[in-house]
């Protein structure tokens, strides 16, 4: 581990929580699950290289939670309260 992939892949992790705890509005917290998607893609292709099962399993895992955050913050209408 340690190459480019594993850099982005770290450095968008916190670019990510950075713009989801910002929550300035939902449209770029959205935008912060975008992010996350793409982290977690770039961990399972750096653990699938690196045979590191439960780095995959977490981030296929994470992928989907991510996918449910880009489905309610940028898809889905707001609900009104």
């Amino acid at each position: 581990m340690n190459g480019p992939l594993d850099w982005y892949a770290a450095i968008s992790s916190i670019i990510a929580s950075g713009m989801i705890a910002w929550d300035h509005s939902r449209r770029i917290t959205g935008w912060g699950f975008v992010v996350f998607c793409t982290t977690s893609a770039a961990w399972i292709i750096s653990s699938a290289m690196n045979h590191t099962a439960p780095l995959a399993v977490q981030n296929v895992i994470m992928f989907g939670v991510n996918l449910l955050g880009v489905y309610r913050y940028l898809i889905r209408k707001k609900a009104n309260a």
